[in-house]
């Protein structure tokens, strides 16, 4: 039985592009909007932060402030959301190095991303690359011993899925939202209790 005094699940969505506004930031925030409405606490690293970041170099030990904090952040959650283009088959440059850096998570007492539901998005304008993207990205959560969600979301962009506010206006893919957001704040919540 779930512990209904538990502290709520810290989820962290991590992705974009460096466009403010692309319609995988949109698909990020409406999951993690999901998330918090199931009663997760819920913290974005948009494309502009991941920019911030600098390569990841694995000869070289030093990490900047921004560095440390996305660390430190993904150490702290509970459970991730990825969202990201398919950029030819594979995911964004920004969400790869992104990822790359958690290789310093690799001597935690829980090492990469072990223990923690990973819900994965992918954009694409078109239906081709996102299913091949998103076996990609599935694919590299498992490597960092995560748990990808069963439900993993991909997005045609080329249709209409937002309205200039940012809502979601496509039913199919607002249910879609939230199935993803329902299975990585549930297993967060069976894995802590």
């Amino acid at each position: 039985m779930l512990n209904p005094s538990a502290s709520p699940p810290r989820i962290v969505g991590i992705g974009g592009t460096t466009k403010p506004g692309s319609s995988t930031e949109k698909c990020l925030l409406a999951c993690l909007a999901a998330a918090e409405r199931l009663g997760a606490q819920v913290q974005v690293i948009a494309g502009a932060q991941l920019a911030e970041l600098p390569l990841y170099s694995p000869e070289e030990p030093a990490r900047t402030p921004e560095q440390q904090q996305f660390v430190a952040t993904v150490r702290d959650a509970d459970g991730l959301i990825l969202a990201t283009p398919a950029y030819h088959a594979g995911m964004s440059g920004l969400l790869k190095n992104a990822i790359d850096l958690l290789e310093d998570l690799r001597d935690e007492p829980r090492p990469y991303l072990d223990g923690r539901a990973v819900g994965c998005i992918v954009t694409a304008y078109g239906w081709q690359g996102a299913g091949t993207t998103l076996t990609s990205v599935r694919t590299i959560v498992h490597a960092l011993r995560g748990w990808p969600t069963p439900l993993g979301v991909t997005l045609n962009t080329a249709l209409p899925l937002f309205d200039a506010a940012g809502v979601c206006i496509d039913a199919r893919s607002q249910t879609q939202f939230e199935m993803l957001a329902a299975q990585v704040v549930g297993f967060a919540r069976r894995f802590a209790a």
